[in-house]
């Protein structure tokens, strides 16, 4: 909203004949091109319709639809309706534009050096506090990029030791979405010093995991010119790569912690388990895939397992994130730590297994990882 505005909030009192309508688009593989459908969504039984857009027909009627949430229902974001991944590219209706999309904001949240042990925790208070995670990647930074993201504090007197603390381990860079984000990631991380954050905001970020000034462990940014500026830095929209990955890509094995589990806001929880585990996290990174890649992904399993469908369905089902796991002969001993696939086996025979703690069921187990040593690296790769 412009200064000055008073933002419109989603409505509390949903009427069974409340109704958003978005404009989707899906690519359909068999014909190399993309169909737009429109998209309502009724928040009082959670149905879905369809139209297509050129048609003019009705593609799918109304029907309960339990997988979609309204918070899901932001431009931009992908979301499944019946194994269909459609990405949201415009609102359907002036209604739906005013109702949702006033205050949705983006922002950066950089986890520092001296708090990347602690990304779990971070990344569960996030959750926990209505952040959506859109992107997400562990970076390390050149100085030229340090410089770059610290352009600000040029002509601080701390400005050399805070490039050379930015610069002495990997960061963890995130793009979060809620109402009010610039605002409430600020409200989160409380006051730039620790000491003074310990005082004045004791639950904040800072005062409880920064150590001072500089060795704060995160950063966001503190206007809307700022968060645009910075995120584009780490994430940029021209198709370029932005910083370089932190993966090493030697005795290194595979984990992939699925869609539902990042819905269900696990990540953060999943990634705490990992290094209680003493097991390294040495790179990690958010992924949107399509079916094409999944099914090149999972090609091993074709023909093999008889969940082979519903297993590229889930993992293209909404975002999904990609770990490089380090440990002394990791595809072994990781496996081992996600436990048997089907996480209710998992529960009677090894219930302290990732599996057995985050899974549902055989499809939506929590994780992936790689089954056979030698596949550790190439899926990494």
């Amino acid at each position: 909203p412009l200064p000055g505005q008073q933002p419109r909030m989603v409505p509390r009192n949903l009427s069974h004949s409340e109704r958003f309508a978005f404009i989707t688009e899906w690519f359909d593989p068999s014909a190399s091109l993309f169909r737009r459908y429109e998209l309502l969504f009724y928040p009082g039984d959670g149905s879905v319709e369809m139209h297509d857009v050129k048609n003019r027909r009705t593609f799918l009627k109304r029907t309960k639809y339990d997988d979609l949430r309204l918070e899901d229902l932001f431009i931009g974001n992908k979301v499944n309706v019946f194994s269909r991944q459609l990405v949201l590219v415009d609102y359907g209706d002036q209604y739906t534009a005013r109702q949702l999309g006033s205050r949705k904001e983006k922002t950066l949240a950089l986890i520092k050096p001296d708090a990347i042990s602690k990304a779990g925790e971070i990344i569960d208070i996030i959750n926990k506090n209505g952040f959506t995670i859109t992107k997400l990647k562990m970076v390390t930074l050149s100085r030229k990029e340090a410089t770059d993201f610290h352009v600000d504090h040029q002509s601080r007197p701390f400005y050399n030791e805070l490039i050379q603390f930015i610069t002495s381990g990997p960061v963890l860079a995130m793009e979060i979405l809620r109402d009010d984000a610039i605002c409430e990631w600020k409200r989160l991380l409380g006051p730039a010093n620790s000491g003074v954050a310990r005082t004045d905001a004791p639950e904040s970020i800072r005062a409880l995991f920064g150590t001072d000034g500089i060795r704060n462990a995160a950063h966001g940014p503190d206007s809307f010119a700022s968060a645009a500026r910075e995120m584009e830095l780490f994430f940029p929209s021209n198709g370029g790569c932005g910083p370089a990955n932190t993966a090493k890509f030697t005795n290194s094995t595979c984990c992939i912690i699925k869609p539902h589990a990042i819905s269900e806001g696990l990540l953060g929880k999943i990634l705490m388990a990992i290094r209680d585990a003493c097991f390294e996290i040495s790179a990690m990174q958010m992924f949107n895939m399509d079916r094409v890649n999944v099914e090149e992904f999972y090609e091993v399993y074709k023909g093999v397992v008889t969940e082979y469908n519903d297993m590229v369905t889930e993992m293209y089902s909404g975002p999904c994130v990609a770990i490089e796991v380090q440990q002394n002969n990791p595809s072994k001993t990781f496996r081992e730590f996600c436990g048997p696939a089907d996480p209710e086996i998992a529960r009677h025979l090894r219930p302290e297994t990732l599996r057995a703690i985050f899974g549902k069921t055989k499809i939506q187990n929590a994780v992936h990882c790689t089954d056979l040593p030698e596949d550790g690296l190439l899926e990494v790769r």
